[in-house]
């Protein structure tokens, strides 16, 4: 049976340090951390994982502040909320919940977020700097960040493995497999067009899955002993519960936990980490600015 990697502990251990370096940092100038959130319209799960981000800075002392914007706001007024919070030298770090309405470009919008604040690891220059050999950028994007996090701090190691990434979004798939090639895993990509992705799997190390497909990755697509990690939160119909559904991952979680050695469970694996990830390149925000100017 696999090892169940707790995603809610792990975060827990991190926060917790977190904390301590807040502290550390009000202590030593009189300044903490700020997290701007922008977000546009009511999309019901962009407002729970800004309350998440809400309640997380709070138990953290990371400063909140929130811009909340109608669902028919301008492309011009986003952009310029984005230019008052580059300008405000108590917000280190400029989140803006995606995805935006169909009627504002996404890229215009990001393009404009100060590198130096930009917390989600998503301008250009960051994800540039993250492709190319011998360079680091100001930040990662914190979901994939938490994936290679959670192999890390499980004792999985990365470098030589054969590693697997299912999906190539921009959010998660495209930058994991960047990350696991900085750390020196041998890196294939599957998605939509490929064919037979399952032999590919099979022959994984590592899986990072991230396609958006319930329960597409059976027990008998991964080798004995692999590290699962599993990106997927998907609904599905389920009577039994409250809600009327239930969340699964991207992998039969049943299935491949008694072949994988690693696996995340969904909800409880990715999902703590990748809010605590973001408030951790907050805090690296802060102290890179703060030790700076101080």
């Amino acid at each position: 049976m696999a090892t169940v990697i707790d995603g809610k502990a792990v975060a827990q251990t991190i926060r917790s340090e977190i904390a301590d370096e807040v502290r550390l940092l009000s202590q030593k100038y009189g300044k903490v951390p700020g997290l701007a959130v922008v977000i546009v319209g009511n999309r019901k799960d962009s407002q729970s994982y800004v309350g998440m981000k809400r309640k997380a800075c709070a138990e953290l002392g990371i400063k909140s502040f929130d811009i909340d914007l109608p669902e028919q706001v301008s492309q011009a007024e986003v952009i310029n909320q984005v230019h008052d919070l580059n300008a405000n030298p108590d917000v280190h770090g400029i989140l803006v919940q995606l995805p935006l309405p169909k009627h504002i470009n996404e890229e215009k919008v990001l393009t404009e977020i100060s590198i130096e604040k930009d917390v989600d690891g998503f301008h250009p220059l960051n994800i540039g700097k993250l492709a190319m050999k011998g360079r680091d950028p100001l930040f990662l994007p914190c979901t994939p960040k938490a994936c290679i996090e959670l192999l890390q701090r499980s004792g999985v190691s990365i470098k030589g493995k054969k590693a697997v990434v299912v999906g190539r979004s921009n959010i998660v798939g495209l930058p994991a497999s960047l990350l696991l090639l900085k750390a020196d895993a041998t890196v294939t990509i599957v998605h939509s067009h490929t064919s037979q992705p399952e032999s590919i799997i099979r022959e994984a190390d590592i899986v990072i899955a991230a396609a958006g497909q319930p329960m597409m990755i059976k027990g008998n697509w991964i080798k004995p002993g692999a590290a699962v990690i599993d990106v997927g939160t998907n609904a599905v119909d389920d009577p039994t519960k409250k809600s009327g559904y239930r969340l699964v991952g991207d992998v039969d979680f049943q299935e491949a936990s008694k072949v994988a050695g690693w696996i995340t469970p969904v909800p409880g694996g990715v999902g703590p980490m990748t809010v605590t990830m973001l408030l951790k390149n907050t805090l690296d925000g802060a102290k890179r600015d703060i030790e700076q100017n101080n």
